[in-house]
């Protein structure tokens, strides 16, 4: 009966080495807690404070969704031909979705006896599959060149349009 596990010698070892164990489990867990705690409270939680760069942090976050574009006051005005060839020609010379042909004077006699006031309302408000044109790329003024440029190439007998200028002389 010399075998070791049978001895108290080897028992009181086994006994040891599970306390030892449970020690180290209990110790080596708050060590590094301790640590950790110690090296986040040695550190500031935010950088220091930089008021520039708050306010213009500020200032990006609250800044209005959309721009305003301004267009060249000074820049020449557009012919009502020129006008026409840039933004009515993609459908009125095909007549695209019903839109009345160029020079077809059986589809716009209708419209041109509406009046010209009513053309060009619906012009700058848009009607049926034609958007509204007024406040797009050319101005009010140039787009009623365009209406009449449109309407007298179809039969229509309208004045060109006065500039904005000459009219309040």
């Amino acid at each position: 009966m010399s075998d070791a596990k049978s001895s108290p010698a080897g028992a009181l070892s086994a006994f040891n080495l599970k306390r030892w164990l449970i020690l180290l489990a209990v110790v080596i867990p708050l060590i590094v807690t301790t640590l950790l705690v110690v090296l986040v409270l040695q550190k500031p939680f935010a950088p220091p404070v930089n008021v520039a760069e708050q306010e213009r942090a500020l200032a990006e976050r609250i800044q209005r969704v959309g721009t305003v574009a301004l267009r060249e006051a000074t820049r020449e005005l557009q012919t009502g031909q020129q006008v026409y060839m840039s933004a009515c020609m993609a459908c009125h010379a095909a007549g695209v979705v019903g839109a009345p042909k160029f020079g077809d004077t059986a589809a716009w006699a209708p419209r041109i006896g509406a009046g010209l006031e009513r053309l060009i309302t619906s012009t700058l408000q848009g009607k049926g599959a034609m958007g509204a044109q007024g406040g797009g790329a050319f101005s009010d003024f140039e787009i009623k060149r365009a209406v009449v440029y449109l309407a007298n190439a179809s039969g229509g007998n309208f004045p060109e349009p006065l500039a904005p200028q000459a009219a309040a002389q």
